[in-house]
């Protein structure tokens, strides 16, 4: 995995987004998970909510795999994705828990997700998972620490299954720190986390509470991922490439590429002045919007002078990028900056 890559997250989207919603569903649909809701399983026989269940996880399966194969046929570059953390859905509830603790459910499952893992691998595919931010690891709360530890074990789970922890960062599954303790509080779960949890698991910076120095504490136990959009918006201000923490965050690492996260601010701030090539001042977008108006994900990545900024990290970290057209803002960007001159 030595050279540079840009990936897209979890799930499909057709070139063609001026179709009808029903044909983009028809062929979005086959690539990207779907799920159910704990009221209608609780609300059915449990032998039905079990086939159904199982139904929707045989359909997930094999929608990562046809994921799995539109990514293998992009250019190296662009082979790199986020799995969906729905795949296995209420995996750690403990109503619907025992369904998948069945010896021939997880046998079952073993198979399905060893195959994916020897995919991702034969076609050279970094993969992650996202756990999301209710995956509260630094609770002040015992039942959310417990819940949160349950739930990034199905992620390791998952990982495990998948052929991957076996070695540092040879799957990352990142979390924010998350809940009042904190620094504390990870530190205080750590030994409770499954080996393959240790060797998959890194810390990103988030807009808020727990930037860049809050994750570079944790160093010591687990790589930093650099969310320069949440850099940015923590600090009023675009961390620069040769900031001595990139330096540090890069050792994190400890060898292993390191993976840098990149979402814009929406394009509705267009309407309000601001242009594609203009670089995006903190003090000036808050003389229109709240800084909350900027934590949404744009659909494409239509600043340019972004653009340019994220690229002087791609000599040194593969970015993953979060947009709403997943797939399509990867291409364009790739086309722009990245594809080979004809």
């Amino acid at each position: 995995m030595s050279h540079p890559r840009i990936g897209f997250v979890c799930q499909y989207r057709h070139p063609v987004q001026s179709l009808s919603p029903s044909e983009l569903k028809a062929i979005e649909g086959p690539f990207n998970p779907r799920t159910t809701t704990l009221r209608w399983m609780d609300g059915v026989a449990p032998e039905v909510a079990r086939d159904k269940l199982l139904e929707i996880v045989t359909h997930n399966l094999d929608a990562q795999r046809r994921l799995l194969a539109y990514v293998a046929d992009l250019p190296a570059p662009l082979r790199m994705l986020r799995l969906s953390s729905d795949l296995l859905p209420f995996y750690s509830h403990p109503s619907v828990r025992a369904v998948y603790q069945d010896a021939a459910i997880q046998t079952w499952l073993a198979e399905r997700f060893e195959a994916i893992g020897a995919m991702a691998r034969s076609a050279d595919i970094r993969l992650s998972f996202h756990p999301g931010q209710y995956c509260a690891l630094g609770s002040d709360k015992p039942q959310v620490v417990e819940n949160s530890l349950a739930e990034f074990e199905y992620h390791a789970d998952m990982i495990r299954m998948m052929g991957y922890g076996v070695r540092f960062q040879d799957f990352k599954c990142n979390v924010h720190i998350a809940g009042r303790l904190g620094e504390e509080g990870i530190r205080a779960v750590w030994p409770r986390l499954s080996e393959v949890a240790r060797q998959c698991i890194t810390f990103e910076n988030e807009e808020k509470v727990y930037g860049v120095d809050a994750c570079l504490k944790l160093a010591d136990l687990a790589p930093v991922v650099l969310d320069i959009h949440h850099c940015w918006i923590n600090e009023n201000d675009y961390i620069a490439p040769d900031d001595p923490r990139v330096e540090r965050i890069i050792d994190s690492w400890r060898g292993v590429r390191p993976t840098l996260h990149y979402s814009q601010s929406q394009e509705h701030l267009q309407a309000l002045g601001f242009s594609t090539e203009q670089k995006l001042e903190m003090d000036a977008l808050l003389k229109v919007v709240s800084k909350r108006d900027l934590y949404g994900h744009s659909n494409r990545m239509w600043n340019h002078w972004t653009n340019d900024y994220a690229l002087k990290f791609l000599d040194r970290f593969d970015i993953m990028f979060e947009a709403k057209d997943k797939n399509l803002a990867v291409l364009d960007f790739y086309n722009e900056f990245l594809a080979p001159a004809v």
